[in-house]
């Protein structure tokens, strides 16, 4: 996907002066940086100190510690997956080549590689993924736990191979700065896991090559933040990171600049991104863990160090963890919001390791767990090792004294239900900043579950880069549960990771106390992304019944009307008319639900179709599966709404 003249310019007019003038300066300073490459300072007597306390180890629960000895066993033998694609070389990596279309990028100056072009270089995405060394984190804590020298010379031997065949400023790995920051958190983390094996000091302090490949990750990255628009999940790893390596690795004359520069760029940015509500502004859940992982690791890094942190940060990190806690469902999964794309802080578990349950667990062991927190049963390595480092702090502020379910600044609203029904209703904001980056055009849609289940599901993200109509797809109106009018997205994209004209929501009602009880739980919104019309959207839960209402009105002129709802892949529909017979299957067990459809609308069930692309659901980057999507067809006429009503059979 190659960026055009069109998509620079709307990009252009989403910036403000300072912005623009700061991207004006990278781009002077790149072109210096092209011939001009300083040596890293010389550095003698480097210790590293920010070691684990003793016994943090033998607190590691043994069915954790075994998932990840499995794990590392894999990568031994030269097994991973990224992103669907399943690699049987890592046991002697090629940095640059792209499985999947076994494209090997450019060489050269790294601000010269087309990284979004996918015929030149490949997806990028694959090539980035092993190169953030989080499978070589995994190995460093194989060797803690079992403290066999393979696991530690492993990780050895592929940090050499990196640093000498990706020198500083040449290459794909050279690019994003998001990258940089991810990476530089892992060697952190490899030094101190690998703290006990005699080569650990060769491999890093004592080593000019790894002294060079720190100094110039910290280089880069003082001199290339994120800014402005783009100030997203982006520059949090990028602070980060910095600010971890500034502390660990403190081994340079700038190490005192960059750490402080680094902190007060995250202390910043962590506000900037989240809610007073504890939401990740980016209203997409994936990058609500992935701030919240990395704000935990920085912490920790500051408590390793003694280094002071403003109490502005742990309050960050406190309210997205108990955000986090209140909108899980009960099989402790978070919405299906926004973009996706399986980006990870810190990654020391093995495969089956719960990530949501991990940072509820790690939230209780920092934080203290509140009365009304899900019940975390699943254990993992991340947790103490993080809690070993982070010292505990007596909160400053009143906590929730009950389960929040409307949080009114990010507009998203959680109906609960008897025989754990759960329902996500979405009336807020676009997305964040003024690109709104990994929003989807997703107004008013809601998200159904029955025990854990997608019944009525947000189908996900699949892909970024090089495959355009699946991404405008994953996206689009059509591929949420809401309405669509005139064959038209509610808020217009610009291109990749650009909207130039949002949506507007607004929610009117959030009576969210009834269902759970006897009662009626009430949702309302309406949205103005259709010009000349305005949606809105009723949804009512009933807890006798087990019912699930939802009416849409749409305020306007006769318009064209497609009403899609998109099922999980679990779930089997047999459609007649307007009404679907839901079935599928939970813990052996045959469940069934009912879907009444407007009778005013023809229906049709689409499933795995690719002309045009409907029916599909992506449960991670990378990966795609047909699914069944219903979708009515018809015309609005201002006089009624159109009624939908799900139903759940004991």
């Amino acid at each position: 996907m190659t960026m055009s003249a069109g998509w620079y310019l709307r990009r252009l007019s989403r910036m403000g002066p300072q912005e623009v003038a700061g991207r004006v300066g990278d781009a002077v300073r790149r072109r210096r940086w092209r011939s001009a490459r300083p040596d890293c300072p010389s550095v003698t007597g480097a210790r590293f100190t920010a070691v684990l306390p003793a016994g943090t180890i033998a607190a590691v629960p043994p069915d954790a510690a075994k998932r990840l000895v499995a794990e590392a066993d894999r990568l031994m033998d030269g097994h991973a997956e990224y992103f669907g694609v399943v690699r049987d070389d890592l046991t002697d990596p090629d940095w640059w080549r792209d499985p999947k279309t076994g494209r090997r990028a450019p060489s050269g100056y790294a601000f010269d590689v087309p990284y979004r072009n996918e015929d030149a270089v490949g997806d990028i995405k694959q090539i980035w993924e092993p190169s953030r060394h989080q499978y070589l984190t995994q190995l460093a804590a194989a060797y803690a736990i079992t403290e066999d020298e393979r696991y530690a010379e492993r990780v050895a031997e592929h940090l050499r191979y990196w640093w000498k065949t990706n020198p500083p400023l040449r290459g794909v790995h050279w690019i994003s700065g998001i990258e940089l920051g991810i990476r530089l958190l892992s060697w952190v983390w490899i030094r101190r896991l690998l703290d006990g094996w005699s080569g650990a000091a060769r491999l890093f302090e004592d080593n000019p090559v790894a002294l060079n490949q720190i100094w110039h990750h910290q280089r880069w990255l003082a001199a290339f933040p994120s800014r402005g628009s783009s100030a997203n999940n982006h520059v949090i790893a990028e602070a980060a990171g910095q600010f971890a390596a500034a502390c660990a690795f403190d081994w340079f004359p700038s190490s005192g600049r960059w750490r402080a520069d680094a902190l007060r760029s995250l202390d910043r940015h962590l506000r900037g991104n989240t809610y007073l509500s504890g939401l990740n502004r980016e209203l997409a859940t994936e990058y609500h863990g992935l701030v919240l992982e990395l704000g935990l690791a920085a912490v920790a890094e500051a408590d390793a160090a003694d280094v002071p942190v403003p109490a502005s940060i742990r309050l960050v990190l406190l309210r997205m963890t108990d955000a986090l806690a209140a909108i899980v469902d009960n099989r402790l999964r978070p919405p299906r919001q926004g973009d996706a794309d399986d980006g990870h802080g810190l990654v020391v578990d093995g495969a089956g390791t719960d990530r949501w349950g991990s940072l509820l667990a790690t939230g209780d062991a920092v934080f203290g767990r509140l009365p009304w927190w899900p019940t975390v049963t699943g254990t993992d390595v991340r947790t103490p090792l993080l809690a070993a480092l982070i010292k505990p702090a007596e909160p400053s502020v009143r906590r929730p004294a009950d389960r929040p379910a409307h949080f009114a600044d990010a507009g998203m609203t959680i109906l609960r239900g008897p025989e754990q029904i759960w329902c996500r209703c979405d009336g807020g904001p676009h997305g964040f900043l003024s690109i709104a980056a990994h929003a989807h055009a997703d107004a008013l849609s809601v998200e159904v579950r029955h025990d854990g289940v997608d019944v009525l599901a947000d189908p996900g993200t699949y892909c970024y880069h090089g495959q355009p109509e699946w991404r405008q797809y994953f996206r689009s109106t059509l591929g949420h549960n809401t309405l669509q009018l005139d064959g038209g997205d509610q808020s217009v994209s610009g291109g990749p990771f650009l909207w130039i004209r949002h949506a507007r929501s607004r929610v009117l009602t959030a009576d969210t106390s009834g269902a759970s009880e006897e009662g009626l739980a009430r949702w309302c919104a309406e949205h103005d992304g259709y010009e000349g019309s305005v949606h809105r959207r009723r949804v009512e839960l009933t807890a006798v019944s087990q019912e699930l209402r939802v009416i849409d009105e749409v305020r306007g002129p006769r318009r064209a009307v497609r009403l899609a709802f998109h099922l999980g892949p679990a779930i089997a529909a047999d459609l007649e008319g307007n009404r679907a017979l839901l079935t599928w299957t939970k813990d052996g067990e045959d469940r069934s639900a009912v879907l009444d459809l407007p009778g005013q609308l023809s229906w049709q069930a689409h499933r795995g179709e690719t002309d045009p692309v409907l029916g599909w659901y992506s449960a991670g980057f990378g990966r795609k599966e047909p699914a069944t999507t219903l979708v009515g067809s018809g015309f609005t006429d201002g006089t009624e709404g159109f009624t939908t009503v799900l139903g759940f059979r004991g």
